[in-house]
């Protein structure tokens, strides 16, 4: 399989399809049971990642809890208000080992998926979630000095983030896995990266998945760097990830690391060996809807942008479609993905699904499509088809006041790709909710002797500019509140 500079990658609940293919076919689906016409519609929608959610094997202890859990409970009433004991499976993040979920078909049937996936240049990412394990992990019997352990001074102090755990006869004060900030997840432990042997076990386990798939999404990869896991245990850790990459593509060369990652530390991630790293920073920009903020962000370096992951939701987010009104929706969807760096789409997200679905859930409520959305996504995925923005060179351009005393331009975002071909193609967004316009600078050589055609690949008609004049002053924009233009750009 060839890559690309700018991928597209596409999230997909897997327990939550195959229930609704279940549902279906009048029996229990499994992986082999996805459709090959699924799988050839995701190809031809130019995808090149599909990232399978929640494969690995659970067990009965996270299950019990998330049953139990009132207040997870009614976050899961408000998504599926005729909730059912069989909607709560435990979430996918409590894993209990390594191998795929026997409900799935077992690692034999990923393996045949993998293969399907592959005949259609189609590359699989999984889950790795280095932080912490399930409550039942075999772990937790045969090397309790893998995990964070606590005293009884402790869970009686901050019960939120530790629990008692009896294996074998033997009761013990283990610690919940957690982030610094907020209280131990209930359906977890957390494994002690201050140990040696503990990592050496986990990078055990990413040599293993490595073998099922191309690539993993790290689930909060950032709690195990030294820094972040002193400051929330107190203990000294060695690096982790630059060994743990290092080693596993020996093994598979051009292997992917994906890090879900927060607290602006994408670069760190970067830099220890991940090839991706989670773009909140852009996503919480674009939430709060002004011009020169998003523009300042896409400032950085291409050696950094080029390796952020740009999402507008994910099973961790609210949805899109809740999140940002219809013209806001398709103004931040142009920013997002016709930037540079891995494209992240997310299931549901294509159809304007408002409810996110617990990773504890295996059932998504019932919702009526958004044609409007839908057809809006169909145009923005044939963009990203094109050569220019999956393998060319990308630039901001400047944008200047269309008349003094105009400060509206301060509201356009403007960017310009370049194919290898000589193919060109220009972005302009108006990000307020106010009309704008503005002059864009195109930086083209060789303009005062040839006119150009600006075709709107999203909207409308083709209109020609003379090329002294874009030469002299740009391109004139007069854009709506919340506007974009994706121009290909065709010299006369």
């Amino acid at each position: 399989m060839g890559t690309v500079r700018y991928p597209s990658l596409y999230q997909i609940n897997t327990r939550v399809w195959l229930t609704e293919l279940s549902g279906r076919l009048g029996r229990t689906a499994t992986l082999d049971d996805i459709p090959d016409a699924e799988l050839d519609r995701l190809a031809e929608m130019g995808f090149d990642w599909i990232w399978l959610l929640s494969v690995w094997q659970t067990g009965p202890a996270a299950q019990r809890i998330s049953r139990a859990n009132h207040e997870w409970r009614e976050e899961f009433r408000q998504t599926l208000p005729d909730l059912r004991e069989d909607d709560i499976a435990g979430s996918g993040f409590a894993i209990s080992g390594y191998t795929v979920h026997a409900a799935l078909g077992g690692d034999a049937a990923l393996a045949r998926i993998r293969q399907r996936l592959r005949s259609r240049g189609l590359k699989l990412m999984l889950d790795f979630v280095p932080n912490h394990t399930a409550p039942d992990h075999p772990w937790v019997e045969l090397h309790p000095e893998y995990y964070v352990a606590g005293t009884e001074s402790d869970l009686a102090q901050t019960p939120h983030n530790y629990t008692r755990i009896r294996q074998a006869g033997v009761e013990r004060v283990l610690a919940l896995g957690r982030d610094p900030y907020f209280a131990g997840w209930p359906d977890t432990l957390q494994l002690d990266y201050s140990n040696t042997a503990t990592q050496g076990a986990m990078v055990g386990e990413l040599l293993r998945i490595a073998g099922q798939c191309d690539g993993v999404r790290c689930d909060m990869a950032m709690l195990v760097l030294p820094e972040v896991f002193e400051r929330t245990w107190g203990r000294c850790a060695p690096l982790f990830w630059p060994d743990a990459t290092r080693r596993v593509r020996e093994r598979v060369p051009g292997f992917c690391f994906m890090a879900e990652v927060y607290w602006d530390l994408e670069w760190t991630m970067q830099q220890q060996g991940f090839d991706y790293a989670y773009d909140k920073r852009l996503y919480d920009r674009l939430r709060e809807g002004h011009a020169r903020p998003v523009r300042e962000h896409l400032h950085a370096g291409l050696d950094y942008q080029d390796r952020l992951a740009r999402f507008m939701e994910n099973h961790d987010e609210p949805r899109a479609a809740a999140t940002f009104g219809s013209d806001v929706h398709e103004a931040t969807a142009v920013i997002t993905y016709l930037s540079p760096g891995l494209r992240f789409f997310h299931q549901g997200q294509f159809e304007g699904r408002r409810k996110r679905i617990s990773p504890h859930l295996v059932r998504a409520p019932v919702e009526p499509a958004d044609p409007v959305l839908r057809r809006f996504y169909d145009g923005l995925l044939a963009v990203l088809r094109h050569a220019a923005v999956r393998d060319g060179e990308w630039r901001l351009v400047e944008c200047l006041s269309a008349w003094e005393g105009n400060w509206t331009w301060d509201c356009v975002i403007a960017c310009l790709w370049s194919g290898r071909a000589g193919e060109l193609c220009l972005v302009a967004v108006n990000y307020a909710a106010n009309q704008s316009q503005c002059y864009v600078r195109l930086p083209l050589p060789n303009l005062d002797d040839r006119s150009v055609r600006f075709k709107d690949l999203m909207g409308s008609p083709a209109f020609d500019r003379e090329g002294s004049d874009l030469a002299s002053r740009g391109l004139y924009l007069d854009m709506r509140a919340w506007g974009y233009h994706v121009f290909e750009l065709t010299a006369l």
